[in-house]
């Protein structure tokens, strides 16, 4: 599944991604955050603001594609890599690794020596794919959610060299 990816095939969002960023966005949310965190953010995250939030980061997603497909996108903010989300029928495929290792490369272009992200302790399965990655855990800190709640979560962090 990773052919595509190898080849090349990381490029900027685009708009008219929005839409499909918002498809994968949704259901990985889920599985990572339902029954991890506060039910108001829950409540906060509607399937529809979604789309709005994945249109409002468009300048700052970017995208795997498999053939003509997206199978995956990163979005990073100054010098956090704030999603990593992959297509269910992609994960596990490698894609992950490589998003991440594009959104390290902006945050490095940002004029940072190190990056952070956040992650609610009860996403094992993501805690373990960030550490197996070269991140470290720094502990638990609550995360302000843009326009919800506090989360708590834990901060990982790498240093880029």
């Amino acid at each position: 599944m990773t052919d595509g990816v190898a080849a090349g095939a990381l490029r900027a969002a685009r708009p008219e991604d929005a839409l499909t960023i918002a498809e994968i966005w949704y259901p990985g949310w889920c599985d990572a955050h339902l029954g991890n965190v506060p039910d108001e953010l829950i409540a906060a995250r509607p399937r529809e603001s979604f789309d709005t939030r994945a249109a409002e980061q468009i300048p700052n997603t970017t995208v795997a594609t498999v053939g003509d497909a997206i199978a995956g996108f990163v979005m990073v903010l100054d010098d956090e890599v704030h999603q990593v989300y992959i297509a269910a029928d992609h994960r596990g495929s490698g894609i992950a690794a490589i998003l991440l290792a594009a959104a390290e490369a902006r945050v490095r272009a940002n004029g940072h020596h190190e990056a952070w992200l956040a992650v609610v302790p009860g996403n094992a399965r993501a805690r373990k794919f960030y550490e197996k990655h070269g991140w470290s855990d720094k502990g638990p800190f609550s995360h302000d959610a843009p326009g919800a709640v506090a989360v708590p979560a834990h901060r990982y962090v790498k240093r880029l060299e």
